[in-house]
């Protein structure tokens, strides 16, 4: 065997690493961020976290305790500006600040973020506070998330649920039920916005739909996280 010669290239400072963690039972979050980071330069590394096959408070809260192994799991060679945690209802069950603080006991981070915190800043910075939501949930995992954005500011009177709980019917919802679900929810006088949550929702090509026929911004799990893991990234350059 010869052992040959190489060198070694250098990191590219401007193109710091991104985290995000997946649910094990998420098929949507991956295809629908190859899209959404398809011309960002960072690279972006994902770990997966155990989730159930249903969706309830109980198998959410149990996120809690998996975290840091999942955080663990990201590349370490270099520290990470932002890390994304994919899970919108887990996150309003555990709350953002329990999220974050699990994200760094094993992961070098400057800032965590997840649909919940990144949804409430895209909503701020798109003006709007009245949304309707429309989400797959069943009603015990709506009523926190509910509540977690009224805490925040934004008020989702207007809400509509499919009432599923099962995470592997929840991704094959098709993109009409989607749509026709969010304009009727969205064209309610009293909203100004419509958010559809849960990153296992395919939601990427119903947000042109809806907003061409309700003429009002609408916001997702997928797209608030992504727009504010660039901008956080963005920030910190």
């Amino acid at each position: 065997m010869n052992t040959l010669p190489y060198t070694l290239d250098p990191d590219d400072r401007s193109a710091v690493p991104m985290g995000l963690i997946v649910l094990q039972t998420d098929e949507t979050i991956e295809p629908e961020f190859s899209a959404l980071f398809a011309n960002d330069k960072s690279p972006l590394y994902v770990s997966r976290i155990p989730s159930a096959a249903e969706v309830n408070t109980d198998t959410l809260a149990q996120m809690e305790t998996d975290l840091p192994a999942a955080a663990d799991l990201l590349p370490k060679a270099r520290p990470y500006r932002v890390v994304g945690y994919g899970c919108t209802s887990a996150s309003s069950v555990i709350g953002s600040e329990q999220v974050e603080k699990m994200v760094k006991q094993t992961c070098d981070v400057d800032i965590v973020t997840n649909p919940l915190r990144a949804a409430t800043a895209c909503a701020k910075d798109r003006g709007v506070s009245k949304l309707a939501l429309l989400s797959p949930y069943i009603e015990e995992v709506n009523t926190p998330l509910r509540r977690a954005f009224a805490d925040q500011g934004i008020t989702m009177d207007v809400f509509g649920t499919f009432g599923e709980a099962e995470e592997a019917k929840v991704v094959r919802i098709s993109t009409e039920s989607v749509v026709e679900a969010a304009v009727r929810l969205g064209t309610d006088s009293t909203v100004d916005a419509v958010f559809l949550s849960c990153t296992n929702l395919r939601t990427l090509a119903a947000i042109p739909q809806i907003e061409a026929r309700i003429r009002k911004p609408v916001l997702s799990s997928n797209q608030s996280l992504a727009w504010h893991m660039k901008h956080m990234n963005m920030s910190q350059n």
